[in-house]
């Protein structure tokens, strides 16, 4: 079988890329979009000059206004961030229809067969990169591969307006120098883990003995043994109606404040009711996940009355469900998620709404 051509599209700051689009007045200035610098808020998005100064999504306002006080902020505006997207996903579907959409601002794509008969996946990213700023005046960068590992590893390695082509006979090269934090699932907390046992870069990985691995490391040694070698079958999976809807983060630093991890499910809350907006779907159950600094994982579920895809309803149940959980339990957690089940056809358009905390229209 011949190689997949496999592009990875990441459009570059997007938030804070729209905010700048749209207010000439803010271009070459550090931009954060999220909470007041003086609120509990925290950063949804960075422009490049902002991260500069060391300002990243999730960090509290407070202290990105201590990093960059310079910087603009700017509540979110969910609306014209959806509008935009629906824009660059209508691009990816010029090219194939085999799109895997991650987030509003990326996605994954096949395009070894594609609507413009065209053989050179480098050439379509290339295309790609100028449509979509022909459609939408924001800058994409893209990561071309034989795999989706590659393809995601190479669309980071020249942000922002990057471009970078990965064939499959330079794909051991690729993948030599980096340190086994690049690899797909490999957190933070992983990274310790990893270090104690003695595996810091790929190569650590390629030289240890696989059986070795899954014993320390269950069903996640031996995929993180085939990544090392640039291995991954997994497919571009085009998504037709969903059966859940969900977004997770595993955190820097492990922890239980509240307010940090409130922040956090009202962004995920932001997602999910996006995603459910997007495929005109409602949920009547959502579920908080929890995963602890020992690795165990917590669930809380509630069953709503009616459905809903209302961000401000989402919100409130998963952060409830949150303070229930940190009131049973004293540990820090590492990953927090919030996702939607049971889900029921959207006939009647509702209001996309969002509070964040510290953040008012």
């Amino acid at each position: 079988m011949p190689p997949r051509k496999i592009i990875h599209v990441d459009m570059d700051a997007f938030y804070a890329s729209v905010e700048q689009r749209d207010d000439p007045t803010l271009r070459g200035r550090p931009v954060v979009v999220g909470g007041p610098p003086h609120s509990r808020g925290v950063v949804c998005a960075a422009s490049y000059e902002a991260r500069a100064f060391g300002v990243r999504s999730a960090l509290p306002s407070s202290r990105a206004a201590r990093l960059c006080p310079e910087a603009v902020f700017i509540t979110p505006n969910f609306g014209k961030y959806e509008a935009a997207s629906r824009a660059i996903h209508a691009v990816f579907r010029e090219v194939t229809d085999e799109v895997e959409p991650l987030a509003l601002d990326e996605a994954f794509l096949d395009v070894t067969v594609n609507h413009l008969d065209e053989f050179s996946a480098g050439r379509l990213a290339r295309h790609l990169k100028h449509r979509i700023f022909e459609a939408t005046a924001l800058v994409a960068s893209a990561g071309v591969g034989p795999n989706k590992l590659i393809a995601k590893l190479a669309s980071g390695f020249e942000k922002p307006d990057g471009l970078v082509i990965v064939p499959p006979e330079r794909v051991l090269s690729f993948l030599e120098p980096m340190e086994v934090g690049a690899l797909w699932g490999v957190g933070p907390a992983m990274v310790t883990r990893l270090a104690a046992i003695g595996l810091r870069t790929v190569n650590d990985v390629r030289a240890a003995d696989p059986s070795a691995l899954g014993r320390a490391l269950g069903r996640f040694g031996a995929f993180l043994y085939e990544q090392a070698f640039g291995r991954d079958e997994r497919p571009v999976e085009a998504r037709g109606q969903p059966r859940s809807v969900g977004s997770e983060t595993t955190l820097k630093t492990d922890t239980r404040d509240l307010s940090l991890l409130s922040a956090l499910v009202c962004e995920q809350a932001t997602d999910v009711a996006l995603s459910l907006t997007r495929a005109h779907r409602q949920a009547r159950t959502l579920t908080l996940k929890v995963r602890f600094s020992d690795f165990e994982s917590r669930t809380r579920s509630r069953t709503l009355s009616e459905s809903t895809a209302d961000t401000g309803v989402i919100a409130e149940v998963a952060q409830a469900l949150l303070s229930g959980l940190l009131a049973e339990d004293t540990r820090d957690l590492r990953l927090v998620g919030v996702s939607a089940t049971n889900l029921e056809d959207d006939n009647a358009p509702r209001q996309l709404s969002l509070d964040l905390p510290g953040v008012r229209p």
